[in-house]
């Protein structure tokens, strides 16, 4: 895996992941979906929320690009080891806040929204339908922001009304959701 942009663009990580729950999203897929972001967000303004970080792939690169604020959400104990040690390495401790936690325990108890969120839930994972709306449901997602969840063609959500848009990278698939501005804000 590397990082394809900013500051620590073109480092490699190389987790030790045998026997880790994770499937990292492809370097072609997050090359797709960060042009997208890049030309969306300014990343040194926005809070984002990784769930599922797993390696930290996605928690990095956003830093790499700016971000000043990121907080990432594994239960396994291997990946959030290896996102403190990398996070370390990289020198970003103080932008990357690492939780170990079940991510929809997590999910319950914050407050304070985010400007994007990313979920990139174990493809097995049953209840990877309802993510969307425990997050929405949660008000963590801040009107005008991106929430992305990674998942596979088993999974549609053309029909969910907070869908802004679905891209796809062969089996990957990243499909986009947000909360729309109101007048008031």
């Amino acid at each position: 895996m590397r990082i394809i942009g900013g500051r620590f663009k073109g480092r490699r990580f190389n987790p030790p992941a045998k026997n880790w729950p994770t499937r990292p999203t492809t370097d072609y897929a997050k090359e797709g979906l960060f042009n997208i972001l890049y030309n969306t967000f300014d990343f040194s303004e926005i809070r984002v929320l990784d769930l599922f970080g797993g390696t930290g792939n996605h928690s990095y690169e956003f830093i790499s690009r700016g971000c000043r604020d990121v907080t990432y959400v594994d239960k396994f104990p291997g990946c959030v080891a290896f996102a403190k040690r990398t996070a370390k390495e990289l020198d970003i401790e103080s932008y990357m806040h690492i939780n170990r936690a079940d991510v929809f325990r997590f999910i319950q108890q914050q407050q304070a929204p985010y400007d994007y969120i990313f979920a990139g839930p174990p493809y097995p994972l049953p209840n990877i339908p309802e993510i969307p709306d425990l997050i929405l449901a949660q008000q963590l997602l801040k009107p005008g922001g991106w929430l992305v969840l990674e998942h596979n063609p088993q999974h549609n959500f053309e029909k969910h009304p907070n869908l802004l848009q679905v891209r796809n990278y062969g089996t990957t698939i990243f499909s986009i959701f947000t909360v729309p501005v109101t007048e008031e804000e």
